[in-house]
This record gives structure tokens, sequence and C-alpha cells, in this order.
């Protein structure tokens, strides 16, 4: 009978402590609601109107639906993107921010000056976008229809002819500063915080020439003949401008480069949420409607898995590492 209590007994405080336990774990998932329980905000580094804009409202559009919440854009635009990206890797690393740019400021930048945030401590890279091709345009300020005469003006009036990019360190720049070296040129950097205004402005012949991420705005005023393509930074031609010689055709594959434009997060982000959003972003790349309105950018989408773009921006890393060091580019 003693026995039998006992045994009672353990078993009915074995059932509190299931009791207990399942209480805890309820409360628990009470206190942790399932993500996303609140809109999510994703933060562009550049001004509204450009390429990166739209594509990012883009992906804000599938992504609220595949989320059942609203995804917010917002664009907080300077200093070639290390604006933007600052703001991310101060953010709670809640899993409700994140930051839509190209790696450059974390590529790039880090190789000529000192950063507000460590690209490799404060940030985690989520999923690779999108690959976008660079633009070399001539304004109706020069009268060159070819790189060739653009270098040939630039070496008869040393420092007179002017190259819009879209900041300090920008990739634009690292292109200008590998083609002075190259060709032996002088040329004026006009550096700006992003691509509205330096489209205005190139049109009205403010500066001689401009390197800009195709897109929409860029490409109508090349096809109205206001700006010209001296050349394009692409492994191969754009099918948008099949004429236009990629600058590695034109002896310059140091300067033949693009942008990769990806999704990141503040550190610390729970690597759930980083997952996940990594899967809806390739869903939606996936996607026909949004493939054909990339294409209609002349941007290429690319995805993959977090760790596949981590791999990218380090191979990137290294790569601008030394052609900085070879052409002995500093930020201004």
């Amino acid at each position: 009978m003693r026995n039998t209590i006992l045994a009672v007994d353990h078993f009915s405080r074995r059932q509190a402590c299931v009791a207990v336990a399942g209480s805890l774990l309820a409360f628990s998932a009470r206190a942790q609601p399932a993500w996303p329980a609140r809109p999510l905000r994703i933060i562009v580094a550049y001004p509204p109107g450009g390429v990166s804009d739209a594509v990012a409202r883009i992906l804000a559009e599938k992504l609220g639906a595949a989320l059942g919440q609203n995804v917010i854009v917002e664009n907080k635009a300077g200093a070639s993107g290390a604006i933007g990206l600052d703001a991310v890797a101060r953010a709670q690393p809640d899993g409700y921010t994140f930051g839509f740019s190209a790696i450059s400021p974390l590529a790039l930048m880090p190789h000529l000056g000192k950063l507000p945030f460590d690209p490799a401590r404060d940030l985690v890279p989520v999923v690779s976008v999108m690959y976008s091709p660079v633009l070399l345009l001539a304004t109706p300020a020069s009268p060159a229809n070819s790189l060739g005469e653009l270098l040939a003006d630039a070496k008869a009036r040393p420092g007179a002819v002017r190259w819009a990019t879209s900041g300090p360190a920008s990739l634009g720049h690292v292109m200008l500063e590998q083609l002075k070296a190259a060709a032996k040129v002088d040329i004026t950097h006009i550096p700006y915080k992003g691509g509205g205004q330096q489209v205005t402005d190139a049109l009205g012949g403010v500066f001689e020439v401009l390197s800009i991420n195709s897109g929409p705005a860029v490409m109508q005023q090349v096809k109205a003949g206001k700006l010209r393509v001296l050349a394009v930074g692409a492994p191969s031609r754009i099918e948008a401008l099949p004429i236009a010689p990629t600058l590695g055709e034109l002896g310059f594959p140091e300067a033949n480069l693009t942008s990769l434009f990806g999704l990141f997060a503040p550190a610390g982000t729970p690597p759930g949420v980083v997952s996940r959003l990594n899967v809806e972003v390739n869903k939606a790349l996936a996607l026909p409607e949004v493939r054909a309105r990339l294409a209609a950018t002349d941007n290429v989408p690319t995805g993959g898995t977090a760790s596949d773009f981590a791999r990218q921006i380090a191979a990137e890393s290294a790569n601008n590492a030394r052609i900085i060091r070879a052409a002995g580019i500093k930020a201004e």
C-alpha cells in the first residue's frame, strides 16, 4: 500500500512538472510571436528614383505578399551607400530592419578609408539580388562618340574633361582612376550623391562624361540621342545596347566593373530570420514578372545562399584591394 501511495505521489509530481513546463513553453511562445509580427523596413542606400530604389520597391511588394506584413522602403543616401548601411548596422537586430545596397561599401570603401561601421562585424549578408551593368556616357558637353575619342580629348586638354560618378570611392570612381592610369590621361572627377541629379546635370552639359548604372531613365535619354554610350562595364555586351563595347573589349579589363546589389541585416539578426528572408527573396527573383521588370532596367537577377553572397563580397574585396594598391587610388 505504501509503495502504491509513493508511486501515485511521484506520478502526481511528474504531472505537475510537465504541466509547469508546458505552461512555460506556452508563455514563451506567446512572448515571442512568430516572425514577422509587424511591418519590416528596407533601407535603400541611394536616393529615390534610381534603379536600386525601383528594385527595392519591387522586392518590398513581393516580400510583403509572401510574409503577410507591409514592407516599408526608406531612402538614406550619401557617401556612396555608406550612410544607408551605417543606419542598418546601428539598427536593432530584431529581424525588422534590412538594407539594400551595392556591395561597394563592404568590398571597396574599406580599402580607401575608415567607415563608421565594420563591414565584417556589423552587417550580415542576406542574399544577392542583382547584377547591374555600368554605362559610360558622353553628354552634350562632349564631342566624343567613342571612348577613344574621349581619351584623345582628355590628352589634348589635361583636366578639362569632367567625369561624374555617384560619389568618392564609388565603383565609377574606381573605373575612372583605372582608365586614367591605364590611358595616362588627366580627367577631373565630379562626385554626386546618386544617379537622379547626375542625369539631370548630364543633360544640361554640366560635365562631359558620366558612369552610371543602367536603368529606364538613363536608357530613355540614350534612345533619344541626348546621351551617347561610349562603353559598358559588364562581362559581355548587354541586350539593350548590342553595339556598345565593354571596357574589357576596349583594352581596359581592370576598369570593366559592374555593380552587385543585395540585402543586408544588422549583425545579431536571428539566423532563422535571415534564412527565411533569403528563401523569400530567391522565390521572388524566380517569378517571371520580377525577372521581366529587372530585365527592363537592364539588370540581371542573381540570388543564391547567404554564404554564396558572403563569398562573392570577400572575393570582390580582395580584387578591389589589389586594384587600389596598383592604381594608387585615394579617397577624396
